[in-house]
């Protein structure tokens, strides 16, 4: 129940004390100039408290978006991803909401507040990268929500995310493959043909590819394990034809002193390809192609075989059939011959 107080100061002013003290919970005070004032706070808080919703509300009043940001950084992220990069990239990215609106207690940042970060963000940067920055807060809000009941809901819910592009899709034709095939051969490099080849014919990340080691290749089942995936996910990867060919003949040159399947000149980190590579490209007068779009061939390739979308994704490594959309317009052929043998069996005379 409450109970309020009248105070007095030596020159007169008067003040009303409220306490609120309901049983199995800390009481509650508070000081206001008018009794109406006081009266309805003490209403408005036990009514609150009854409903279990007083002191979440307390909580997000106690407690800084900056204390947020450094909490998540220090206790969450760590336990959400083991990649240093990761850990990096999304510290930076929360860094960012904490520079512009760490002051903020919790209970004052609005959506509106949200919103104005995020035009500030797009101002420069691509909506891919805006969505991951808002990604990371939204996650960082997830925690205080569900483990630390600092708050009770997520500003960002209710703000709309930009758009993002269909994404890139540059793939190598018949003719380009060939050329830049061919450079890769002539190449001073002697892992880059074999790793452009693994690119192409798996669909394996850069990352992915330079962190294999021989433990992880079982020739004998024609078969790679990935461990370290973007997704956190192992992947099992088929070798098969020429890749299967060029790592058999690879694992007969083993180096005594690395257990990675393509180390650099220090034997404890892999070869960095990015110099060669960018000269094979200058070579077979290959322009507007990056590395990465090596997977895009790979999913360009497959699509274009007859693969679904379920398959693609399979195969790249992607949870979800979203980020391969981009390729449905290269398997409209097959989508076709699908839709004519159904029909030719319901219809046919």
């Amino acid at each position: 129940m409450a109970s309020i107080e009248k105070r007095s100061t030596p020159d007169g002013k008067i003040s009303h004390r409220v306490k609120v003290r309901l049983k199995g919970y800390p009481s509650q005070t508070a000081t206001f100039s008018r009794l109406t004032d006081a009266r309805k706070w003490a209403q408005d808080t036990e009514s609150a408290i009854r409903d279990g919703r007083h002191f979440k509300t307390a909580e997000s009043k106690k407690h800084t978006l900056a204390e947020l940001v450094d909490r998540y950084i220090k206790d969450a992220l760590p336990v959400k991803t083991s990649k240093p990069k990761q850990i990096t990239n999304q510290s930076q990215q929360l860094r960012w909401w904490k520079d512009k609106i760490g002051s903020y207690a919790l209970a004052d940042i609005t959506p509106a507040i949200i919103v104005k970060c995020r035009d500030e963000l797009g101002i420069g940067r691509t909506p891919a990268t805006v969505v991951r920055y808002m990604a990371a807060l939204s996650h960082a809000y997830t925690i205080a929500i569900n483990e630390w009941q600092w708050v009770e809901s997520s500003p960002l819910s209710k703000v709309k995310k930009p758009k993002e592009s269909r994404g890139r899709v540059r793939f190598l034709s018949d003719d380009e493959r060939i050329s830049l095939l061919q450079a890769c051969k002539e190449s001073n490099n002697p892992y880059l043909y074999i790793c452009v080849i693994f690119a192409l014919s798996t669909g394996m990340r850069r990352g992915e590819l330079m962190s294999l080691k021989w433990g992880d290749i079982n020739l004998n089942e024609s078969y790679l394990i990935l461990n370290d995936t973007k997704n956190d996910e192992r992947r099992r990867v088929a070798l098969v034809g020429h890749a299967l060919e060029l790592i058999r003949s690879h694992s007969k040159t083993k180096h005594p002193n690395t257990d990675l399947l393509f180390p650099g000149k220090n034997h404890e980190h892999p070869i960095d390809l990015r110099r060669s590579f960018a000269n094979a490209l200058k070579q077979a007068e290959i322009t507007d192609f990056k590395w990465h779009d090596l997977r895009h061939c790979t999913a360009s390739y497959l699509a274009m075989n007859g693969a679904s979308l379920a398959e693609i994704a399979e195969v790249l490594g992607h949870k979800t059939l979203q980020m391969v959309k981009r390729y449905a317009h290269l398997s409209d052929g097959h989508v076709s011959s699908v839709v004519e043998s159904m029909n030719n069996k319901l219809f046919r005379n």
